[in-house]
């Protein structure tokens, strides 16, 4: 196999990559890809390609697909799930959240009820918790802040 053969098959794999998560994405809306997720409680690595590919197809983050990715989290939290939806949950809610900035009340009270909503605060949303304080120059609304220590 000379080089451009190589290049040209490289090529080739990645159109057919881009192809499939196109496919998915035409065959399944959110509330679809969330409900088969949720089914089996795992979130597999092309099933976080697929939910990062509805989330940013605008480029930007509304409110269901925040409500998305949290009823998700609920579902399978705790579960060998793919490592980047972890990485999803937090930047995608983080972008939604810091749009303007700042974390405002109708924020504050949104994110309080959605990490309240299972009873816990789980190892995820810490983590949310963590990234949005960092994006928010180190602090948190009071509310939030009492999230952290529970």
């Amino acid at each position: 196999m000379y080089p451009n053969e190589t290049i040209r098959s490289i090529l080739l794999a990645d159109c057919l990559v881009y192809i499939f998560m196109c496919e998915i994405k035409k065959i399944m809306s959110l509330p679809e890809l969330v409900q088969s997720i949720i089914a089996d409680k795992i979130v597999d690595a092309d099933e976080v390609a697929a939910l990062e590919a509805e989330i940013y197809a605008d480029d930007t983050v509304d409110t269901a697909e925040v409500d998305a990715l949290f009823t998700i989290n609920d579902a399978c939290s705790g579960n060998a799930n793919d490592a980047g939806f972890n990485k999803l949950f937090v930047k995608a809610i983080g972008d939604n959240v810091m749009a303007d900035g700042k974390i405002d009340d109708d924020e504050v009270a949104m994110l309080v009820q959605k990490i309240g909503n299972d009873g816990q605060t789980d190892a995820l949303e810490l983590e949310l918790l963590a990234s949005l304080k960092e994006r928010n120059g180190g602090t948190l609304p009071a509310a939030l802040e009492a999230l952290t220590v529970q």
